[in-house]
């Protein structure tokens, strides 16, 4: 009797100990790309001996996640390659409040109280060189006739990068804007899906031409060799921030904050940048062109994000 109430109270001390070690897990909701998720995941765990359970996927299926189990909360950071979703959940009250020691050298306009910028992309032109056509130069250029049938662009409703690209360019000038879309349109761009969709056909040849490509990936597929270029409009592009931020509703607020700092640290930001991303702190080298490389467009994010569902609109009536 004695021996069988020893057994049992060690197999519950053990069951008490893996109980704690799996309360203590962190779990990060994260938009791609994946191999830099599962990068700084590993990192953090090897660092820290905290486990990461991550879900990986494109910014709408992270953000529907998110809402979807509001009832019963389980992430416990999020990275979205929108700032919008960050100012929304800010906005509604939803974040916790941290700012990380890590963050000094981040711009101000990429960090507030409650979200920070985990590195950022640029919105270029990416074009195939093995086919016959000239070096695209301006937004506008697509709409000439030696690119008939020949551009993609992502769809602004799956992908918070193209949605930042079109709020920029519309902040300009909303009425040219939308008529170059239309004309877009009319020159036969197609709109198949997210990032990875309309990059596809440029590779394998089917198109020519990626309106609003994330700079990040097209530049990963020139540095394995394919034939393709990126091309920044002197005219002027957008940055397209991947905010991280840690939700009220987790129950690892210390853990999660360790994560953001992780991220934000010299190893965090140098995996960031390993992937082609910009990292958000400026004494961080980067390696793809940097800050004083890009002519960014200057608009209002919070007032676009608040305008978005408008925008959407919009949009769809330009290429419909």
């Amino acid at each position: 009797m004695i021996r069988m109430l020893k057994t049992s109270i060690v197999a519950l001390m053990a069951a008490t100990a893996a109980s704690a070690v799996s309360a203590a897990d962190l779990t990060v909701y994260s938009a791609g790309p994946k191999p830099l998720s599962a990068a700084l995941a590993e990192a953090f765990t090897a660092k820290t001996g905290i486990k990461v359970n991550l879900f990986q996927s494109n910014s709408g299926k992270v953000m529907a996640r998110y809402e979807a189990e509001k009832a019963n909360p389980q992430a416990d950071v999020l990275i979205s390659a929108s700032w919008g979703h960050a100012i929304n959940l800010s906005e509604a009250g939803d974040l916790l409040a941290y700012t990380s020691p890590n963050a000094e050298t981040v711009p101000g306009s990429l960090k507030t109280d409650d979200y920070v910028a985990q590195g950022a992309a640029a919105i270029a032109i990416a074009y195939n060189t093995s086919m016959d056509l000239p070096a695209p130069a301006e937004w506008s250029d697509l709409t000439g006739e030696a690119y008939y049938d020949m551009v993609t662009m992502p769809d602004p409703t799956a992908s918070g990068s193209a949605l930042t690209l079109v709020q920029g360019l519309a902040s300009q000038d909303a009425d040219a804007t939308w008529k170059l879309f239309a004309d877009l349109k009319a020159n036969g761009m197609i709109i198949p899906g997210a990032n990875a969709a309309a990059l596809n056909p440029v590779l394998s040849g089917a198109r020519g031409v990626v309106f609003g490509a994330v700079d990040y990936i097209a530049l990963g597929q020139k540095a394995k060799g394919e034939a393709i270029e990126v091309v920044y409009p002197e005219s002027g592009t957008v940055l397209a921030p991947r905010p991280i931020m840690i939700p009220k509703s987790t129950d690892q607020a210390d853990e999660a904050k360790q994560f953001v700092g992780f991220v934000l640290s010299d190893e965090g930001q140098k995996l960031v940048a390993d992937r082609l991303i910009l990292p958000a702190r400026t004494d961080i080298a980067a390696k793809r062109p940097g800050w004083d490389e890009l002519n960014l467009i200057d608009f209002d994010y919070v007032q676009a994000a608040a305008d978005a569902d408008e925008t959407k609109a919009s949009f769809k009536a330009a290429v419909e």
